[in-house]
């Protein structure tokens, strides 16, 4: 192994360089993996010009970033058991302590000792060092074996298809039902393709060309907001009185209120994205009165071998969701592409090592 390796470092919130830094060393229960592919996450953009510090991401700088990737294991360090040198895995942004009482039930997304890395907890990529690097270390805890027909650049989808799975695990998915989904970024865009995969029909509510991309991709109802007077009565007649499941993944005030006006009674709906702050978006008087199901969504607990054997069995397509590819030395080119759309990006893959 080389001692140095090249890396993506934010040194101040917008100043990010491509770096010469030491390869990390695995401690116990940790593996060295070479990163293969990145996929670059909504929340990164953030994190990189510093709208995010009040999470403490990132905690320091210099510091390096990314989470939704794919690897070959390298080196393994003491006590690691279920992991070899050669094994081509995926990773997980949260990895838990273990011992605490949400870690106990599988909630390691809620880990009672998060940032406590003496403990053993790690948020990679935004409490503790990610993935915009060529080699990096990894608790076995975080990391899931890839199917052999499964590729890196596939890989790194997991972050995503596992977060949307969990949202569709906690509201249930109706058989024959409806899915609503607003936003068709890469988050409501995987929802959707979940929820067909799992019997439900999808309709997706956006705008310009990631609408239109979503029915592409196989959304069996589109709504263009911008072109109907009112979403939440264009779903509620489309399903006859609203979707069994709504799920946002929009990020805005107006997808909080309008998701819970969307679901029929007695439906769930799940919000994905992240608020800047506490508010009151959502609408009570609707919940409260047919006794609609509000789910948190925060991650992807245990949900990463699941959605890689759907992959794996065909029954999710992540590939045409990759739009953009990048070798590392082009990072601000990568952003550039990613936040501003361009030529239709959807999700954008970094590779730190060259070409997969």
């Amino acid at each position: 192994m080389e001692e140095k390796m090249r890396a993506v470092q934010i040194h101040a919130p917008g100043e990010f360089s491509v770096d010469w830094v030491p390869v990390p060393h695995p401690g116990r229960g940790e593996v060295l993996v070479e990163v293969k592919a990145v996929a670059i996450c909504g929340s990164d953009p953030g994190i990189f010009n510093g709208k995010v510090l009040q999470n403490g991401w990132p905690p320091h700088f210099p510091f390096i970033a990314g989470h939704e990737f794919a690897a070959q294991v390298v080196a393994l360090g003491e006590g690691v058991t279920n992991l070899k040198p050669g094994d081509r895995v995926a990773g997980e942004a949260h990895c838990g302590c273990g011992t605490c009482e949400m870690c106990k039930k599988g909630y390691y997304n809620l880990c009672l000792n998060y940032g406590n890395q003496a403990a053993g907890h790690h948020h990679y990529g935004h409490s503790s060092p990610g993935c915009y690097a060529q080699y990096q270390v990894y608790d076995q805890k975080a990391l899931t074996l890839l199917p052999d027909n499964v590729t890196y650049d596939e890989g790194t989808l997991v972050d995503t298809a596992g977060t949307a799975y969990n949202a569709l695990r906690l509201t249930g998915v109706e058989p024959g039902g409806f899915t609503a989904i607003i936003g068709p970024g890469p988050m409501g865009i995987m929802a959707m393709c979940l929820a067909k995969a799992m019997g439900s029909a999808t309709i997706v509510i956006g705008r310009r060309q990631r609408l239109a991309m979503a029915a592409r991709l196989g959304a069996d109802y589109t709504i263009d907001y911008e072109k109907v007077d009112d979403p939440v009565e264009e779903v509620r007649r489309i399903t006859g009185g609203g979707a069994h499941q709504v799920i946002e993944a929009a990020g805005n005030a107006t997808a909080y209120f309008e998701s819970v006006q969307m679901a029929r009674k007695g439906g769930h709906v799940a919000l994905i994205s992240i608020p800047p702050k506490d508010g009151q978006e959502a609408a009570l008087k609707s919940l409260i009165m047919n006794q609609i199901t509000l789910h948190g969504v925060r991650a992807n607990p245990n949900c990463s071998k699941i959605v890689l054997d759907l992959m794996a069995q065909g029954s999710l397509n992540v590939k045409d969701q990759i739009t953009h590819r990048f070798p590392m030395e082009q990072i601000h080119e990568a952003f550039d592409t990613f936040i501003g759309r361009k030529d239709g990006a959807l999700k954008v893959i970094v590779h730190p090592n060259g070409d997969c």
